[in-house]
């Protein structure tokens, strides 16, 4: 995949990191509460809305038949080995500019909660390239997505060499 090709307006920020083999798509629900790095919130508020986050994406995981159905063939064992995260924020109002990167605790707890649900053993940089964030059209009350791909031993989708092999 050429890197120029992950900056491409014109084509789905989805469609474009997914690559060439099946990206599995977990949508987590709409108007769910989300961490910015620009907040100030007490450390239980962030507890509770990390907690709520990682969740919401183990729900997300058992609401896809399709990915239910990967799982139940890939066990004992987790679905990939390796896998890269495009994770998109949809925000929920238009006009303002956005930094999708501040985000990054609410796409955190949600990588986390695919963990816990069996698609990877862990998040660690053995076993995942990302997330890598950007910024989707708006979704009334704000979303996260998160676009899972498989990734072969070795295989570096963005061409950058920052694959641990």
């Amino acid at each position: 995949m050429k890197v120029s090709a992950l900056f491409d307006p014109e084509r789905p920020a989805a469609t474009t990191a997914a690559g060439p083999s099946r990206p599995y798509v977990i949508a987590l629900p709409a108007g769910l509460p989300l961490l910015n790095s620009n907040q100030r919130k007490h450390h239980h508020e962030v507890r509770r809305i990390t907690a709520k986050l990682r969740a919401a994406a183990m729900e997300a995981v058992a609401d896809s038949p399709a990915l239910m159905g990967a799982l139940a063939a890939a066990k004992p064992g987790p679905l990939f080995q390796r896998a890269h995260i495009l994770g998109v924020f949809h925000p929920p109002t238009a006009g303002r500019r956005r930094d999708p990167a501040n985000w990054y605790g609410s796409f955190k707890a949600a990588v986390d909660g695919i963990v816990d649900a069996g698609l990877l053993e862990d998040d660690d940089h053995t076993r995942l390239l990302g997330p890598d964030m950007r910024l989707g059209p708006v979704v009334k009350g704000g979303q996260l997505v998160l676009v899972v791909r498989g990734l072969a031993p070795g295989e570096d989708p963005l061409g950058y060499g920052a694959v641990t092999r």
